[in-house]
């Protein structure tokens, strides 16, 4: 019998209310940091703990034929892989195996750190659900993604659709750049085979009121710059005007890199012509929603956008298609609290970079690199290290089957059609896939939406739109399997 939407809606509904949830809530309660924020993760076992809590949850799931493992190679942290075959079979499933058509869906348990700034009574390992917001680190980005994974599949089999062999990949270093997942891929090959659709969980929504597509990623390079001038640090009244200060020649340096001005980055390798098809998606959600997407950051005070809000199209190809500098951390500055008149031996500072989806990020970092370190002021010793290059994700064409399937899924169980847009985050999986799989499909949605606020204070996860989207991914898989 034919899929019903009403009655995907609302057993996801159910199954969020009465299984998702609670599990989410233990989940946020666990400080299971990316390993870039907890060198120690293996000993502390927070991440341990919450793969084995997502495959105890599954082991649980009424999913016909649903197999689940733990991986964990050696010193790589684990990974959730399951795989469910082709519903319903057709009694030689087994001989099938990695050759018959396959559905990737991914998402990852790791965390972000717990960031200061949360409002009274939240913490970011302290669930707490108003006005059906359930706050807490990590809830929305990304540990949702395996519950709501393995309900759209049990939905899907449930209320009489069909789908093709499903396989999960829940990682763990995801907010780390991914480094242990190549080899996973590399180790998981011949189970993985050779998708015609990856869904993925851990993207962006415009608002609430729809379901978002991710159509493009920004690459991310990580870098950081230590100015040195000193062996110790000197009384500032007595070597003022005679000793650099290191933090103006770091200061100098980055004006290499960036127009303070403007924030306009100025390194060519890091720029790229933005391709027809995605101005046309960008021009058309702007002319739609305006600057809706772009108006709902948390300004202090009479704090302007570089772009203004007059140009929401601008706006957009600035957070989709354009190079950022962000100075994201800094060593040897002293609290202004307990900074002593001294000139400082050190600068050291963690700089991030957003490129373009089609940037070469080992050439980005190179020319970056150049840049800061060539002919330093008063010959300081300047040493830049990239920490990462990991190159940006712009899907191929989308096929007419899941052109129509993301529309109906989207009126089925929000309303309103479907958008698609880039993103300026960076996943790199997608990147990886992207060119490990040139043929396959991508489906990239998720539930971070307005004021969602991943990676800092008060993230939370908006509840309907989860329970909505789950219903409208089980609608994408019995539509894959109907093409």
């Amino acid at each position: 019998m034919a899929l019903d939407p009403a009655a995907v809606v609302a057993r996801t509904h159910r199954a969020w209310d009465d299984e998702i949830q609670p599990a989410l809530t233990d989940y946020i309660r666990v400080p299971a940091l990316s390993p870039a924020f907890d060198p120690d993760w293996a000993a502390h076992g927070h991440l341990d703990a919450v793969v084995d809590a997502a495959a105890l949850w599954a082991a649980s799931r009424a999913i016909d034929g649903l197999s689940i493992e733990v991986i964990r190679l050696a010193g790589r942290t684990p990974i959730l892989w399951f795989e469910v075959p082709e519903f319903p079979g057709d009694g030689n499933q087994g001989s099938k195996g990695v050759d018959a058509d396959t559905v990737l869906l991914y998402g990852h348990l790791d965390k972000q750190p717990p960031m200061e700034g949360w409002r009274e009574g939240l913490g970011p390992w302290d669930p707490v659900v108003i006005d059906d917001r359930l706050y807490g680190r990590g809830g929305a980005d990304d540990g949702y993604a395996a519950y709501a994974s393995l309900a759209a599949i049990e939905a899907v089999q449930a209320e009489g659709g069909t789908h093709a062999r499903c396989i999960g990949l829940i990682e763990c270093s995801e907010e780390s750049g991914s480094p242990d997942l190549p080899a996973y891929v590399e180790h998981l090959a011949r189970r993985i085979g050779a998708p015609s659709l990856v869904v993925c969980l851990d993207s962006f929504c415009g608002d609430y009121e729809r379901m978002w597509t991710t159509t493009s990623l920004r690459g991310l390079l990580g870098a950081s710059l230590t100015v040195q001038v000193l062996d110790e640090g000197v009384h500032s009244g007595s070597a003022g005007g005679v000793v650099p200060d290191s933090f103006r020649i770091a200061r100098h340096l980055l004006d290499r890199v960036e127009d303070a001005a403007t924030g306009r980055v100025l390194v060519p390798e890091l720029w790229v012509e933005v391709p027809e098809g995605r101005t046309g998606e960008i021009a058309a959600v702007a002319a739609d929603l305006g600057d809706a997407l772009t108006s709902t950051y948390p300004y202090r005070g009479a704090t302007q956008p570089v772009v203004p809000s007059t140009d929401p199209a601008q706006q957009l190809t600035a957070k989709t298609w354009e190079p950022t500098l962000t100075v994201i951390g800094a060593d040897g500055l002293p609290p202004t609290q307990t900074a002593g008149n001294v000139l400082r031996p050190a600068t050291a500072l963690a700089l991030s970079f957003r490129l373009p989806p089609t940037v070469d990020a080992l050439l980005a970092a190179r020319a970056v690199e150049q840049a800061l370190t060539a002919d330093p002021p008063h010959r300081a010793t300047v040493t830049v290290h990239i920490d990462s290059a990991e190159g940006g994700w712009d899907a191929p064409p989308t096929a007419p089957w899941l052109e129509e399937a993301m529309a109906a899924a989207s009126e089925a169980t929000f309303g309103p059609p479907a958008r698609s847009l880039g993103e300026g985050g960076s996943i790199p999986f997608m990147g990886m896939l992207g060119r490990r799989f040139p043929h396959a499909q991508f489906l990239l949605t998720g539930v971070l939406g307005p004021h969602s606020n991943a990676h800092g204070p008060n993230e939370f996860l908006h509840l309907p739109t989860a329970r909505k989207l789950t219903a409208a991914v089980a609608l994408v898989l019995d539509a894959h399997a109907a093409r």
